[in-house]
C-alpha cells in the first residue's frame, strides 16, 4: 500500500486519508476513493495535492479483509454483521455464556499490527443480540499474507471455536436450605427469592426446595431425596459458612457417596464456595455472599454449568486474576443506603460505638466508669483503645451522670449521644447508637464501656473479620467456643436492634443469625472482664498496685 500526499495526477483511485471540503456544497469523507470527477472538483477549488493511500495487488481492502477474518471466527451462536470501515462486529445470537480461544486471538493479534481482533471477556454471561467481539483493520488495506496467516490460524471456517455462545439449558435444581435454633424464615426466603431470580438470568428456576437441620446426617438425607427426584444441580445454603472440607456441608455430600471437587476459591466474595458431584449431578455448597445479589465468585461456577460448561478445579483455580469483585474506592458498587466518605482501599466502614449510659447498681453509690486504674478512669481507659484501632469513627452513648461521663469522651474528641431512656437498660442505649450511625457506616463495634482489658489489637481483629460480602455480618469473639464481648453488627441489622426491649443486648439477634455470624477465636479471657462489682475493682485496683 502507497500512503502519502499525492499530486492529483496520481490520485485517481486513491483513498481519503482524511475529509477534504471542496467548496461550500461539496465535502468528500475520508475514505473515499476518488474519481476523475472529484479530482476535477478538486483542481478547481485549488487544491494540487490530497493525503490518499493507494491498494496495490499484495493488498486487501479493509471491509474485505475484515469479513474475511470474521466470517470463521464465528462458532455456535455467534453471527457476524457486514463490515463498515474496516470494522465487522460478531453478535450472540442466544442468551448464555460466551467462550473465546484466547490462544487463537493473541496468534492473530501478533501477526501484524494491521489487524486486531477485541472480544469481551472469556466466560462472560451474554444475552440475544450482544456484542461480542469485532475485527478491524487499522489503515485501508491489510496485505494478503498477513490475512492468509489469519485464516490459517482459524482453520476449517465450519468447524470454528474460536468464538461461540453455550445457551442456557433448562435444568432440575433442588435448593436446601439448613437451619440451626434460631434460623429465621424470613432469611431462607430472602435468600432463595435472591437465588430464584440468579436463576431466572440464566433460563432457569428453583424445581424443588427443601429445609433441614445443620445436621450432616440430616442433610445426607435431603441431598438423597433431590437426587432420587433427578435434580442436575443441588444447592446448599449453610446456616453456618464452611470452614473445613471435614464441615457439615461436605461430610453430607460424602456419605451419599459424592466427591469433593474444590473448596475455596480466588475470586473475593465468594472464598467460601464448595463444589462437589455425585455423580452427574453437580453439588455447591454456597457461600454466605450468594444470600446478596451482588457479583461474587458464586455467579461464575453457576452460570457455566447453567450452561453446560463442565467446571474443574482447576478452573476455579484460575479465576484470581480479575477475581477481586468486592468494592475498592477505584470501583464503588450500587449501594442501597448512603455510607461515609472512605479514604484508601478500604471496601467496610467501621464505627465503634462505646456503651456508657448505665447505672452501674450492682457497684453501690459510684459510677464505676469514673473509677480509676492505674490513675486513670476506667472509661478513659476504654476510650483510648477504641480511639487507636482501625475504626473509621468513635462514638459513645451516655446516660447516667451524663456530665461526668461525657466530660471523659469529650476529652478525647469524641462525640457522644445522650439515651434520654438509659434506665430501661441496655437495648435502650444499643438503639440510641444504632440510629444515629447505621445509616452512615457499614458496621457497629459495640464496646462496654466497663472493660477496659479490650485491647486496639483485639478490635483491628474484629474489624478485619468483618465482610458481610462473605456472610461475615456479626462477628464475635470467643475463647474455646464461649462467646464474649466487643461485638461488630452489620448495620443492616438496624430494625432488629430498634425492635429490643429491656436490659440486654445483642445475643438475640446473634442467636437468630447464626448463618452470617463469625466466631473470632482468641486466646485471653478480656472478652469477659467487665468491672461490675466493687468487689472486682478493688481486687483490679490491688493487683495493678502489687504489678
Amino acid at each position: 500500500m502507497i500512503f502519502g500526499r499525492l499530486p492529483l495526477d496520481q490520485a485517481e483511485g486513491a483513498i481519503l486519508a482524511h475529509a477534504v471540503i471542496v467548496n461550500a456544497d461539496e465535502r468528500l469523507r475520508k475514505g473515499h476513493v476518488l474519481t476523475l470527477s472529484d479530482i476535477a472538483s478538486l483542481a478547481a477549488a485549488g487544491i494540487i495535492t490530497v493525503l490518499a493511500a493507494k491498494l496495490d495487488e499484495t493488498d486487501i481492502g479493509e471491509n474485505a479483509a475484515a469479513a474475511a477474518i470474521a466470517a470463521p471466527l464465528c462458532g455456535g451462536n455467534v453471527t457476524v454483521k457486514a463490515p463498515f470501515t474496516g470494522r465487522t462486529n460478531l453478535f450472540a445470537s442466544k442468551d448464555g455464556i460466551f467462550t473465546v480461544d484466547e490462544d487463537i486471538i493473541n496468534s492473530i493479534n501478533s501477526l501484524h499490527e494491521s489487524i486486531t481482533i477485541a472480544t469481551i471477556e472469556n466466560h462472560e454471561k451474554v444475552e440475544a443480540g450482544q456484542m461480542v467481539a469485532t475485527v478491524k483493520i487499522i489503515p485501508f488495506a491489510a496485505q494478503q499474507k498477513n490475512v492468509s496467516a489469519a485464516l490459517n490460524i482459524l482453520g476449517d471456517a465450519e468447524k470454528s471455536s474460536a468464538l461461540q455462545i453455550s445457551p442456557f439449558i433448562k435444568q432440575k435444581i433442588g435448593v436446601i436450605s439448613t437451619i440451626l435454633p434460631g434460623t429465621k424464615e424470613r432469611i431462607i426466603r430472602k435468600s432463595e427469592e435472591i437465588l430464584s431470580d440468579r436463576l431466572s438470568h440464566c433460563g432457569n428456576t428453583i424445581d424443588i426446595r427443601q429445609t433441614v437441620s445443620h445436621d450432616e446426617q440430616a442433610l445426607k438425607l435431603a441431598l438423597e431425596s433431590l437426587m432420587d427426584q433427578k435434580c442436575d444441580v443441588i444447592l446448599i445454603f449453610g446456616a453456618s459458612a464452611i470452614t473445613d472440607r471435614l464441615d457439615v456441608i461436605p461430610m453430607a455430600i460424602s456419605l451419599t457417596g459424592g466427591n469433593i471437587d474444590h473448596f475455596g476459591m480466588p475470586v473475593d466474595p465468594g472464598n467460601l464456595m464448595l463444589l462437589g458431584h455425585n455423580g452427574p449431578i453437580s453439588i455447591i455448597g454456597l457461600p454466605g455472599c450468594a444470600r446478596s445479589p451482588k457479583l461474587n465468585g458464586f455467579d461464575w461456577v453457576l452460570q457455566r454449568l447453567l450452561a453446560n460448561i463442565p467446571v474443574t478445579p482447576s478452573d476455579i483455580m484460575n479465576m484470581g486474576v480479575g477475581g477481586l469483585l468486592k468494592e475498592i474506592s477505584s470501583r464503588p458498587q450500587p449501594r442501597s443506603r448512603p455510607v461515609s466518605d472512605k479514604t484508601g482501599n478500604a471496601p467496610k466502614s467501621v464505627a465503634i460505638l462505646i456503651l456508657a449510659a448505665g447505672q452501674s447498681r450492682r457497684m453501690g453509690p459510684k459510677n464505676k466508669l469514673l473509677a480509676e486504674i492505674d490513675g486513670q478512669p476506667m472509661a478513659d481507659i476504654t476510650a483510648e483503645q477504641a480511639l487507636g484501632s482501625k475504626a473509621e469513627a468513635v462514638f459513645a452513648v451516655i446516660g447516667h451522670e451524663k456530665e461526668k461521663t461525657n466530660e471523659i469522651f469529650e476529652n478525647k474528641g469524641i462525640k457522644t449521644f445522650f439515651n434520654e431512656q438509659y434506665e430501661e437498660g441496655l437495648s435502650s442505649s444499643l438503639k440510641t447508637g444504632f440510629r444515629e450511625l447505621a445509616d452512615n457506616y457499614d458496621g457497629i463495634l459495640i464496646c462496654l464501656a466497663d472493660m477496659p482489658f479490650v485491647t486496639t489489637a483485639l478490635l483491628d481483629q474484629l474489624i478485619d473479620a468483618f465482610d458481610i460480602e462473605e456472610g461475615r455480618a456479626i462477628i464475635v469473639p470467643a475463647v474455646d467456643g464461649k462467646r464474649g464481648n466487643p461485638v461488630l453488627i452489620a448495620s443492616s441489622f438496624k430494625a432488629d436492634i430498634l425492635a429490643l426491649t429491656g436490659d440486654i443486648g445483642a445475643k438475640p439477634i446473634i442467636t437468630e443469625n447464626e448463618h452470617v455470624v463469625f466466631n473470632l477465636d482468641i486466646e485471653n479471657d478480656s472478652i469477659f472482664r467487665d468491672i461490675d462489682t466493687p468487689e472486682s475493682l478493688i481486687h483490679l485496683q490491688r493487683k495493678s498496685e502489687l504489678e
